[in-house]
């Protein structure tokens, strides 16, 4: 593995998310990796598959070249639009992966419990 190539994609991938507001554990849900995996990448520990480093490049919405640094960033004309959960919270991400853990009992406990919580007026 070639240091300089991990830490130039892990440097890329960390700007990236940072620019989306995306946790770690976000980036690694989305493209199918554990977080501790992600936060390797990220470091410039490891490089990715070439199908990890694809989901990567759309997750993150940057093209290959960028994210190898070859040339400077460009608008990714083959990554769709980022989905529209991107404007969430880091803590409601949070809350619905634990949430997609649960089994039903839990689910309706969950549930039941969040409707006591009213919105705050205005």
């Amino acid at each position: 593995m070639e240091k300089t190539l991990a830490s130039r994609l892990g440097g890329a991938a960390r700007l990236a998310r940072t620019r989306l507001n995306l946790t770690q554990a976000d980036v690694a849900e989305r493209i199918g990796i554990a977080s501790e995996v992600y936060g390797r990448l990220e470091r410039g520990h490891m490089l990715p598959s070439i199908q990890t480093f694809r989901r990567l490049c759309v997750v993150l919405s940057i093209s290959a070249d960028e994210a190898l640094g070859l040339k400077p960033s460009q608008e990714v004309k083959w990554a769709a639009e980022p989905p529209s959960d991107y404007g969430e919270s880091a803590e409601l991400r949070r809350l619905m992966r634990r949430a997609r853990q649960l089994d039903r009992t839990a689910i309706r406990i969950l549930s039941v419990l969040a409707a006591q919580f009213k919105p705050k007026p205005g």
